[in-house]
């Protein structure tokens, strides 16, 4: 059997002022490293050798990744990292505290913008300094790639290219991986494997620092997939 565990970074600074981040690269917080720490214990515990690692682009993602590497005792040499796997760009929002913004849109917009399937914030403005095209990191991406905005279908159509192209090949192939990566980009790689409707899919939540266990047989069918820490487990929208 082949395994699959994803995780949500743990908590960053811009998740504890409740800020829509979307590309804005931010910092884990003390929370954030600690929860990315027990996810690394989790993760050990079940005692299942890895063999290929993957991130995103972003800190929060990047350190979670390192810090769990870190617990098991592995080189972090050996992480790929890839702009596709970055977290959903949330447009004229980045930046702004979500409280606020239920104040300015009302609380059923805000919750289309966060959880629909394919509704995206207005775009953000070029010269706005959290546009990624601004930011270092993302210098070295084509600029016809960089969003101004994204809905979740969005992040669907570079984050499963992706994913069928690098990462299921090694699955496939009898490898272990270990995807460390955002909300977003991780219910829409749920939506494909769990095959998710566009209607459910804003039901799904994703909880920072909680690794996820997804079983495969020979075949690539799912056999089974839970949450490490049952305590903090959210529902699938699956049963097994």
């Amino acid at each position: 059997m082949n395994h699959l565990i994803v995780v949500r970074h743990g908590q960053s600074l811009w998740n504890l002022e409740k800020r829509f981040t979307g590309w804005v690269d931010i910092e884990l917080s003390d929370q954030g490293r600690l929860e990315a720490r027990k996810a690394g214990e989790l993760i050990k515990k079940i005692d299942l050798k890895i063999d290929s690692f993957y991130c995103s682009y972003q800190k929060r993602a990047i350190d979670t990744l390192e810090l769990i590497l870190n617990i098991l005792a592995i080189k972090p040499g050996q992480i790929t990292k890839a702009w596709e796997l970055n977290e959903r760009q949330y447009g004229e929002l980045t930046g702004l505290n979500k409280d606020e913004m239920k104040k300015v849109y009302g609380e059923d917009k805000i919750h289309i913008f966060r959880r629909s399937w394919d509704i995206s914030p207005a775009s953000l403005d070029k010269k706005n300094p959290y546009h990624p095209l601004n930011i270092e990191i993302y210098k070295n991406i084509p600029k016809d790639k960089i969003p101004d905005t994204e809905s979740l279908k969005n992040t669907y159509e570079r984050v499963i290219p992706y994913y069928l192209g690098n990462i299921e090949p090694l699955i496939q192939n009898g490898q272990n991986v270990l995807i460390s990566a955002h909300g977003n980009t991780l219910r829409a790689l749920c939506k494909k494997l769990f095959n998710i409707s566009d209607t459910n899919i804003q039901k799904l939540e994703i909880p920072t620092g909680n690794p996820l266990l997804i079983k495969f047989n020979e075949n690539l069918k799912i056999e089974d997939s839970y949450y490490l820490d049952s305590s903090r487990s959210k529902d699938l929208l699956v049963k097994f």
